[in-house]
């Protein structure tokens, strides 16, 4: 049987601590799909196709890394790829008690589900998607926290 983990998330924009997440789960997978969950009440800085080419150019290499998007429910766009796991990165506590509850409602909805989290490094604990789109707005140099391929996006 094929593992397959989504790795669902907004991606406005993608940071370095997604990139390494990603990087460190490649060998527990047979394929990732980095899934941008598109949710219409919230507000993005970045549009859908800006943080797909990012995610793409991100990792355009990696032939287990398949990019996509979807609405509704996480559980049921893993049903449709097929995926038994749901990869996630914890920063803090505080993520932690936030993924243990949607893994716990996740698996109560289907057992067969698992998530998977991986921690931080330490060096970016502190780095989120909240934080950079921050420093966008107030012009900030983000090139520490952001990919090559978001920087040379945003540097255009």
């Amino acid at each position: 049987m094929t593992k397959i983990a989504v790795f669902p998330g907004s991606f406005d924009p993608i940071t370095v601590g997604h990139v390494d997440i990603v990087k460190r789960a490649i060998p527990l997978f047979d394929k990732i799909i980095i899934a941008v969950g598109v949710n219409t009440q919230k507000k993005y800085l970045y549009d859908l196709e800006t943080r797909l080419q990012w995610l793409k150019e991100s990792f355009g290499n990696e032939a287990s890394i398949e990019i996509d998007s979807y609405e509704g429910l996480t559980i049921n766009y893993c049903k449709r790829k097929n995926a038994r796991y749901i990869l996630r990165g914890i920063r803090s506590a505080a993520d932690f008690e936030y993924e243990k509850t949607i893994a716990h409602l996740n698996n109560a909805m289907d057992e067969n589900l698992e998530t998977i989290l991986i921690l931080s490094k330490p060096e970016l604990g502190s780095i989120s998607s909240t934080i950079v789109r921050e420093i966008i707005k107030g012009n900030g140099d983000v090139s520490k926290f952001v990919p090559p391929a978001v920087f040379r996006s945003l540097t255009k």
